[in-house]
């Protein structure tokens, strides 16, 4: 890939991202692969002010070796350090970045037991720097980097550094910085965004019925104090980020108990390294009561049960069909880009965000609001070229929000 544009796209990550401010601390982590493109955000990082820059680097093949020798106890230890790392830099007002570019296949016939002790004890021991950053009191971006393990699984016929290649050029374009891009590109597509928001608040929905012939049938309430949100996010001082890289989504949060009925997923996606797929929900007062999947039913089974928040929904996402990075026709195997690509729902944690005032309320508050809180916020995808969204205002009446997979009102 070309210098000029790897640099465009580093550029893109700091200064639109997490928007890094003077004398601002930042923490990268990453697939220790990409090496090179770390070195270049570096630099970028420090010529763009940073006072000083820390990397956390994965090996999903050491984390493999980890769950396949490790003692149960092991891993449902979390050494003190790494939590008072995240304490300490965020007390610092540090942003994030993570580069996300994990082998979707990289722990397939690992114990998902041990998956889940590890990822439930992590899960715990960083929940406040997680609540916080879902909180907006930090910067943060997540975004991509190609893999050569990721790359052949999404380009499995091309050679290696062919995938490799094809695999930048995709991130890059779902990023608006093909090969006459520029940054311009994302600011005009986040005042589309911004437009999409206000119509959708305008609207004041009370609840959204999804419909499409995979046999998805689902109602979902929203809170009365929803609000809908996309595009660029606020730390609680005002600086504008951008916390996810593509994004093509705009999104509030479901009322806890207020999800009925049964939905299809439309992609597989990716679950602490096993891929699940073919999965089927069924919800009744909010709650997961029925679940399957053709491949990844156990993984599937320790998401539903990590927690007691992690079997309600804490998403909902509207991206029309007709979205550049569908009209890819590349399936990604990454949730980051595939999310983008399809309208999506998420088990888990909301963003306190979606409830107007929501930042500052108390958790006692947001759940009595209705929103779920859990280790985990997990997005799946739902969207089909036929899906059908009509809301319920708060007068009754329906207004048709999706038909044949895209909005139905263009804006």
């Amino acid at each position: 890939m070309e210098a000029h544009r790897l640099k465009d796209y580093a550029r893109l990550l700091i200064e639109t991202g997490v928007n890094l401010q003077k004398d601002q601390d930042l923490v990268i982590t990453s697939p220790v692969e990409n090496y090179e493109f770390v070195e270049l955000l570096t630099q970028v990082a420090y010529t763009h002010g940073a006072r000083e820059v820390f990397v956390n680097w994965m090996d999903v093949k050491i984390d493999r070796y980890k769950f396949l020798y490790a003692s149960q106890e092991t891993l449902g230890r979390i050494p003190g350090w790494k939590t008072r790392f995240y304490e300490e830099t965020q007390k610092e007002g540090a942003a994030y970045i993570r580069l996300s570019g994990t082998d979707p296949d990289a722990l397939k016939g690992v114990d998902p037991n041990k998956v889940m002790i590890y990822t439930k004890a992590s899960g715990e021991a960083l929940q406040d720097y997680r609540e916080k950053l879902m909180n907006n009191e930090n910067t943060w971006c997540v975004a991509a980097v190609p893999t050569t393990a990721w790359a052949k699984k999404v380009f499995p016929d091309e050679l290696t550094e062919t995938a490799v290649e094809g695999l930048w050029e995709a991130i890059l374009r779902a990023n608006r910085l093909g090969e006459m891009g520029s940054l311009e590109n994302l600011k005009v597509h986040g005042e589309a965004l911004r437009k999409r928001v206000e119509y959708l608040n305008g609207l004041e929905l009370k609840s959204l019925h999804y419909t499409n012939s995979l046999g998805t049938d689902l109602t979902i309430e929203l809170p009365e104090a929803h609000q809908w949100l996309g595009g660029e996010e606020k730390r609680r001082d005002g600086v504008v980020f951008m916390a996810n890289l593509p994004t093509e989504e705009v999104f509030t949060l479901p009322k806890k108990e207020g999800v009925n009925g049964r939905v299809v997923a439309s992609k597989p996606f990716v679950y602490s390294g096993t891929l699940i797929k073919g999965m089927a929900l069924t919800f009744k007062e909010g709650k997961v009561v029925d679940y399957r999947a053709d491949e990844g039913q156990e993984a599937l089974k320790n998401l539903i049960e990590l927690d007691k928040g992690s079997c309600y929904l804490g998403e909902v996402a509207l991206v029309p069909h007709e979205s550049p990075i569908s009209q890819m026709n590349i399936l990604f195997y990454n949730t980051l880009f595939d999310e983008n690509a399809s309208c999506h729902l998420a088990f888990g944690q909301a963003y306190p965000g979606c409830l107007k005032g929501g930042e500052t309320m108390t958790k006692k508050a947001l759940a009595s609001q209705g929103m779920n809180t859990s280790m985990a916020h997990e997005d799946f995808m739902v969207g089909t070229p036929d899906l059908k969204i009509t809301g319920i205002d708060s007068q009754g009446r329906e207004i048709e929000i999706f038909t044949m997979g895209n909005f139905k009102v263009k804006l």
